[in-house]
């Protein structure tokens, strides 16, 4: 079950980007049960993601992430803006701390400066830029400024009349930031970040947008969205939202600077008054994202130059406030399950999770021994779980260890009663999970 690696073949075109096209996830964090970073390195191997972002340079992360090949997005959170932006030092450290301290071992590709900043902390706006620029100076001085790039997300609300694209235009206060801006991207080869969601345009349209357009489903060409400028077809809001951005860069005269979405998906819960939050829905949506990105079509402005993507996100995180969407919009729950199993069968590169029902029951990390020994007493026991391979000299004593017998039994017993609910818990100390323990020896370390 391979996942996020399609090799394209990308034409020849005014925007260009290095590598190929690629679809990764953000990593969030506000879980009430977060699981431990060597848990999210083992989920992100079970289903072969290649590319991950975070939102912060967790230390934890960063090191579980060492020696996996997984490309890392690391970011400079909007509260440590400020500082980095005022301060050529503390970029400097930053980078120091963050990048070089982990990097090549841990495989940093990009620098996420601040999130949304323009609309999300307007303050911070009149430093952006000179964040970017003592970032990238920090890499050149480490000599990482051709393997690392340096941008910075952006909302898809700072383009103003987005369609028909071919009419869009950044809105002009932001002008006096977004010119050097797009001149640094411009100079050092990096891309102009914007983080999409089809989900809120269409609940903001009032009826105005179709699901179908939304949700990037197949439409007749008479059901096609054109721009009379241009006389370009548009079948859903994901591509004509990319577009808008590169028309709004050409208005502003810049035409070779690649847009990479750093954000995008769709939740699969909603409250009342949120019905199209569903998992038929989000599943709709991220299934036919990850096909429209590995088709090589690429958008009508530039065909056959797919857009690098990071869905969001990997885990439901429970903790966001508001309203129910927002803590819906994962791909798996806390325990590594997934929330839904995508439909992206033959498309020559699909999550793992396009499976069925493929879970596993492992012992918790950090459950006390005690308990663990006595579930695994329980198992071989009254469970009735054949645990003679689990004797010295058989094929599963080593690890010799409780964590590793355990997750053994208790996966046995798992798998024997049908993966019933409530068979994966043994008072507390198992948890269900898509990482095959059989397969993947190092969570039993």
């Amino acid at each position: 079950m391979a996942l996020l690696l399609l090799l394209l073949v990308l034409t020849v075109s005014a925007v260009s980007a290095d590598g190929d096209a690629f679809v990764g996830v953000n990593i969030g964090t506000e879980l009430s049960d977060m699981p431990h970073p060597t848990q999210v390195v083992a989920l992100l191997k079970a289903q072969q993601i290649r590319h991950v972002r975070l939102y912060n340079a967790d230390r934890g992360m960063l090191l579980a992430l060492a020696n996996t090949g997984i490309k890392v997005a690391v970011s400079i959170p909007n509260e440590q803006l400020l500082g980095i932006g005022q301060s050529n030092s503390t970029a400097a450290n930053w980078v120091s701390q963050n990048v070089v301290a982990h990097y090549p071992t841990t495989n940093i590709t990009t620098i996420c400066v601040g999130s949304e900043v323009l609309t999300s902390l307007p303050n911070a706006a009149r430093i952006l830029v000179n964040a970017l620029k003592f970032i990238h100076s920090a890499l050149v001085a480490s000599n990482l400024d051709r393997q690392i790039k340096v941008s910075t997300p952006l909302a898809s609300s700072i383009i103003l009349d987005s369609f028909p694209p071919s009419q869009a235009f950044f809105n002009h206060s932001w002008n006096p930031v977004l010119i050097p801006m797009l001149n640094f991207l411009q100079s050092t080869g990096s891309y102009f970040m914007l983080n999409v969601y089809p989900y809120v345009d269409y609940m903001k349209s009032n009826g105005v947008i179709p699901l179908d357009y939304a949700l990037l489903k197949p439409l007749p060409s008479n059901k096609e969205a054109v721009d009379a400028n241009t006389l370009l077809h548009y079948s859903n809001v994901f591509d004509a939202m990319v577009d808008a951005a590169y028309f709004a860069m050409a208005y502003l005269n810049f035409t070779n600077i690649p847009v990479m979405v750093t954000e995008t998906g769709w939740p699969s819960k909603g409250d009342s008054n949120e019905p199209d939050a569903t998992l038929d829905n989000a599943n709709t949506y991220n299934s036919n994202l990850i096909r429209h990105v590995f088709n090589n079509t690429g958008t009508p402005k530039h065909p056959g130059i797919s857009v690098s993507t990071y869905i969001y996100e990997l885990y439901n995180e429970d903790m966001k406030p508001g309203p129910v969407s927002e803590k819906n919009w994962g791909l798996f729950d806390s325990s590594g399950v997934p929330v839904y199993i995508l439909h992206v069968s033959g498309s020559g590169s699909t999550l793992a999770n396009d499976t069925t029902n493929q879970t596993f029951c492992s012992a918790k990390e950090g459950a006390d021994a005690k308990m663990l020994q006595a579930a695994l007493d329980w198992a071989c026991g009254p469970g009735k779980v054949d645990c003679s391979p689990l004797l010295q000299g058989q094929t599963c004593y080593d690890p010799d260890n409780i964590f590793a017998h355990a997750t053994y039994a208790f996966n046995t017993y798992y798998h024997q009663t049908g993966k019933t609910p409530g068979s994966c818990d043994f008072n507390g100390v198992a948890t269900i999970t898509t990482t095959n323990p059989s397969t993947y020896k190092p969570i039993l370390m």
